[in-house]
């Protein structure tokens, strides 16, 4: 029998014990909040990669215009992801169709914050891809309108649908008397993020319409209208590359337990494989059916390689994340036709890579997950599962449709949701901002340089219209201008193209 100070030793082990228990669930807890956090701070940072794309993309005369649409869009979307994004996602109890607790974070519990942040990046970048999609032409009143009500309503029912567990994709199918079961599966949101924006993206844009002269009047071919930087299109591609590292190996949202590194490493390696081979076999592709080898082209087929990967990096092969990556190329290209095919002016394609490649990654999952995929198993389970990724396909693209056409549709009703001709031909920088991207009287030393192009002078940069005809643009147009209200317009000229010309007034 143990004497007293033995049991008292062995209380005090005891408590000692749990002590440490405690002692390593709360370190336990830090480090999931610390993997979420740092995750999402990567996250956050995509938010300056879709801003140098599109800043790329579009004419120097749109720049201030499509960057502050860009820093907004995080901005916008926090408020509306506090205010009520997150208890529609993820408000206790809920239901099957959405959340109904935690409005404006009441009553959220701390430990739930580092979540909270994660969630909120991903629903801003769902937002983002709509905002490319509608440049040079969107007004910026519309432009907060929709920024505010899809990161805050559209896109948080999704989320709730396939990432609460008592959302109904989550729930998923039963078959044969409950003995098949299978649930919507989308690791990292190839459905619930690219799809959302992408549906988004083409709905806004059809009832934007296209910028003017992207289409011959007559014939209805398509005229390219190339952006003014491809050194800040190739800039934004690569902190996108960089970004979805974290957007889709942060998404095991915890990484303490046994088996997460390897999960998270698992998620990485197949999205630099999926994004790798979608770039590869698009640059050969595009130069098998044009007669150049296409920068632009090769970072949008990596965006949709990695896009598409979203959905099952966490459960493919390699040579799966592969072949995901081959089939995202040619749902990029394929979806980039078609809209051209549609009339739909699209000028950093968003459409072809979110809903394109998101499409194939949501299905693809069911062919080329590696525990119960059809290529591995002909089975009713793996036909199940290919049903419940086609429900999610459509009920997400109904929803953010319906949403979107709703909501898009109003603000054109309401005549607010294109600006007015002159602004697009002339550029929105200077009269909805105040500020030029490339102001003229910003260029320039003073000094005389030998073989250089001559100098302009104070009377060229007032009057910009002269600088146009100079030298420093680089060719002249192959096609002869069009005319809008009588008035003849260049819409591919970049250089000092604004039409404003107080511009260089500070000057005076």
């Amino acid at each position: 029998m143990a004497t007293p100070g033995e049991l008292a030793a062995l209380l005090n082990i005891t408590q000692e014990l749990d002590g440490l228990k405690t002692s390593v669930a709360a370190t336990n807890a830090s480090v999931d909040a610390f993997f979420l956090c740092t995750m999402a701070i990567v996250i956050y940072f995509m938010q300056c990669g879709f801003a140098f794309l599109e800043a790329g993309a579009v004419r120097s005369k749109h720049t201030t215009n499509i960057l502050i649409k860009n820093i907004l869009d995080s901005f916008i979307g926090c408020i509306a992801y506090y205010i009520f994004g997150w208890a529609l996602a993820f408000g206790e109890p809920g239901n099957a169709f959405c959340g109904n607790s935690f409005w404006a974070m009441a009553q959220l519990s701390d430990s739930k914050l580092p979540l909270w942040f994660f969630q909120f990046v991903f629903a801003a970048t769902s937002a983002t891809i709509v905002s490319g999609a509608l440049a040079e032409r969107c007004d910026f009143i519309a432009y907060v309108v929709y920024s505010f009500l899809l990161t805050g309503f559209v896109y948080p029912i999704v989320s709730h649908w396939a990432w609460n567990p008592i959302g109904w994709l989550a729930v998923g199918l039963t078959a044969q008397n409950g003995t098949l079961v299978s649930h919507y599966k989308d690791f990292a949101g190839s459905g619930v993020v690219h799809i959302t924006g992408g549906t988004a993206a083409l709905v806004a844009a059809a009832l934007l319409g296209p910028r003017i002269n992207r289409f011959d009047p007559e014939t209805g071919e398509s005229r390219a209208i190339p952006g003014h930087s491809v050194p800040l299109v190739s800039l934004g591609g690569f902190v996108l590359f960089f970004g979805f590292l974290a957007f889709n190996g942060g998404s095991q949202l915890h990484i303490q337990q046994a088996n997460d590194g390897a999960v998270v490493a698992n998620a990485m390696v197949n999205t630099v494989l999926s994004g790798s081979t979608g770039a590869f076999t698009t640059l050969l592709l595009t130069r098998i059916l044009r007669p150049h080898w296409s920068l632009l082209r090769t970072i949008n087929g990596g965006l949709a390689g990695m896009v598409a990967i979203c959905a099952g990096c966490n459960v493919l092969y390699t040579w799966g994340a592969c072949v995901m990556g081959f089939f995202a190329a040619g749902s990029y290209m394929a979806w980039s036709k078609l809209v051209l095919a549609m009339r739909i002016d699209d000028p950093v394609e968003a459409i072809a890579v979110h809903y394109g490649g998101g499409i194939w990654g949501v299905i693809g999952v069911a062919f080329l997950r590696r525990d119960r995929g059809i290529l591995f198993y002909w089975n009713a389970q793996s036909g199940l599962d290919l049903a419940m990724q086609l429900v999610g396909v459509l009920s997400i693209t109904a929803w953010s449709g319906v949403a979107s056409l709703i909501i898009f549709g109003a603000l054109r009703l309401l005549k607010v949701l294109r600006v007015p001709p002159e602004l697009e031909i002339k550029g929105m920088d200077y009269p909805k901002h105040g500020e030029m991207a490339y102001p003229l009287s910003a260029y320039g030393h003073g000094w005389k340089e030998d073989n250089a192009i001559p100098e302009i002078g104070f009377s060229e940069i007032v009057r910009p219209e002269l600088v146009i005809s100079r030298s420093h643009c680089s060719s002249k147009p192959a096609w002869q201008p069009d005319t809008v209200n009588g008035k003849t317009i260049d819409p591919s000229s970049h250089i000092g193209q604004n039409g404003y010309a107080n511009q260089g007034a500070d000057l005076i």
